[in-house]
């Protein structure tokens, strides 16, 4: 059992930078995988960026050079930092953990981030 909260959305004019966390109450945190999804309005969920148990880092090509991923295993987050903003990056963010062996996922509900067009 275990579970994952967001946490840091919110309301950033175009340009500007937002970070967001994510905390987990989750046993081995340091053996999960953790990764960033979004969902805007209309559109399907896509992944944003991840990070691996090994601190192995990827990105969708629709934010590298802006969206940094890291981790803090000492305490059970993950964060996601977002700089220079677009209209385009507004969205619910959603975070998860992955473990495969044995097989465990955990999802957050989510965060909004809103950027006014």
């Amino acid at each position: 059992q275990g579970y994952v909260v967001e946490s840091g959305g919110g309301l950033v004019q175009p340009g500007g930078s937002l970070r967001l966390s994510c905390t987990a109450s989750i046993e081995s945190f340091y053996a999960y995988d953790l990764r960033w999804d979004r969902q805007a309005p209309g559109k399907e969920r896509e992944l944003v960026a991840g990070i691996k148990s090994d601190y192995k880092r990827y990105w969708a090509d629709s934010v590298v050079g802006r969206f940094t991923i890291s981790r803090d295993n000492s305490k059970n987050t993950v964060y996601l930092q977002i700089d220079n903003i677009k209209p385009d990056d507004a969205a619910a963010y959603y975070c998860s953990a992955h473990l495969y062996t044995p097989p465990r996922t955990f999802w957050g509900r989510g965060i909004l981030v809103t950027v006014p067009s």
